[in-house]
């Protein structure tokens, strides 16, 4: 949902969610550092507590106190550090090209490009790179989004072959910087944690009143990611 649709009488409870959810991730960085198991107990529980109680959850009012939410077991061998791999740069400042001599989809003026959306909005993302996961069953690529509206920050947005079963069917999130979902990383060697057991479902798969970015073509993956949250 577009913020500034939002009535002027739940704004401060909106500044509030924000900011729960951004001291929320600021400690399970600190715990994760020494204990990921953990880092994720604390995610799990506390989350599940806002969405259930706090008046800016994305859960209907009617559904939140019966709210739980559901997750695969922590998997340690989904967890990563990797170097985000940026591509060369235009003249003008917007990504050139993509693997294979490709533009990005969507691709627009100065690298903007819209992602598909749940709803009618419709948010300006830059391509901001690509980082290489590890599987176990071999390496795979996702693209590494920056959101340029709304609050800016990193967005990864996936798919995988649990989707439209166990996992919301349009996808889930890894990272969202605009709302604080940020796991960490090193930005002097150009590294982020990217750690599924944390991947959760948008917005909209709670309710369809909200407008939410999804994961394009080249972020659909073609193995099945058993962790995080899901819906089954």
């Amino acid at each position: 949902m577009d913020p500034s649709l939002t009535p002027p009488a739940d704004r401060l409870d909106l500044a509030d969610w924000r900011r729960r959810v951004a001291d929320l991730y600021a400690e399970v960085r600190r715990a994760s550092r020494a204990d990921p198991v953990a880092a994720h107990a604390l995610w799990r529980e506390e989350r599940e507590r806002l969405y259930r109680e706090h008046p800016q959850s994305p859960v209907p009012s009617g559904s939140r106190r019966a709210f739980r939410a559901l997750h695969f077991a922590y998997d340690p061998a989904v967890r990563f550090e990797v170097r985000i791999v940026l591509p060369a740069e235009s003249a003008d400042g917007g990504v050139a090209e993509v693997e294979g001599g490709a533009r990005a989809p969507g691709a627009g003026v100065r690298g903007s490009l819209a992602l598909p959306n749940s709803g009618s909005a419709e948010l300006s993302f830059r391509r901001l790179g690509t980082v290489s996961l590890p599987f176990a069953v071999g390496a795979r690529t996702l693209a590494v989004f920056w959101m340029d509206g709304y609050a800016g920050g990193i967005f990864l947005p996936f798919r995988d072959l649990t989707n439209g079963h166990e996992t919301y069917g349009a996808g889930r999130y890894v990272l969202d910087g605009a709302k604080s979902a940020d796991l960490g990383g090193d930005p002097e060697a150009g590294t982020i944690v990217i750690d599924f057991n944390f991947a959760y479902q948008p917005s909209c798969a709670y309710d369809p009143r909200w407008a939410c970015p999804l994961a394009p073509p080249e972020n659909r993956l073609d193995v099945a990611i058993r962790a995080g949250e899901r819906v089954a």
